[in-house]
């Protein structure tokens, strides 16, 4: 099976990415994926996939003919079909939380306009049984609400300052869902959300390299077949 890697690209760099694309593979063809999601599918010559996601669903229609496109006007559709739901100015809310530490902001162009980093223990899960472990289990629900709160609570103040237009969410689900639903957020709670971010401990760090990527093209990118 030929090896699948992804890529995170700019919309404002699309058009020199599937350049580049056909350069190195060959004639290409353009044409809605069948999913939900506005994606589309590139193949060339040489048998290379490519998958594109937007960030957030296309606010047009798939354009061009119901097959695959192969003229630069028709790929042009269909890219410009994918790219309309994304408003590059726009601000992004960043809500970055795992189990010890959280990190949130406001982003724009991809630069961080406010941002709040921080760190509280929660405790791990433990082997003890009986009333030991009730009582850790206990604690570590109520150090995980109070990670979740003050999350929350930093957040809210940074998206009063900044309103965002949509989020990205990215570390634990569980615990970015929870803070989400406090509230404090309620008001921004229902934006568009773009794709789930996996993330390490959120430190600053992590926090500008959401706000770059947020708003990117996803790209899942199969090599040709092995020629035997």
């Amino acid at each position: 099976m030929s090896p699948t890697r992804s890529v995170l690209v700019e919309a404002r760099r699309l058009d020199g990415w599937l350049t580049r694309f056909g350069q190195r593979n060959g004639t290409f063809t353009v044409q809605p994926a069948e999913r939900p999601d506005g994606s589309l599918e590139v193949t060339a010559a040489n048998g290379c996939r490519a998958v594109l996601t937007p960030p957030l669903p296309p606010a047009l229609p798939p354009a061009g003919p119901a097959g695959p496109a192969s003229g630069p006007a028709e790929r042009g559709d269909h890219v410009a079909a994918l790219l309309s739901g994304i408003d590059a100015t726009a601000t992004v809310g960043l809500l970055l939380l795992r189990r010890g530490g959280y990190s949130v902001g406001a982003a724009r162009e991809g630069v961080v306009l406010s941002s709040k980093t921080g760190t509280r223990y929660v405790q791990g899960r433990t082997a003890a049984g009986g009333w030991s472990q009730q009582r850790f289990a206990r604690r570590r629900a109520n150090q995980a609400d109070a990670l979740v709160e003050e999350t929350a609570a930093r957040a809210a103040a940074i998206f009063a300052e900044h309103p965002p237009s949509c989020l990205q969410l990215g570390g634990d689900r569980t615990l970015a869902a929870a803070a989400l639903g406090e509230p404090v957020l309620a008001a921004v709670a229902g934006l568009p959300q773009v794709p789930f971010l996996t993330v390490p401990d959120p430190r600053f760090a992590v926090l500008k390299e959401a706000a770059a990527s947020a708003l990117s093209v996803r790209i899942a990118v199969t090599d040709p077949p092995a020629v035997p």
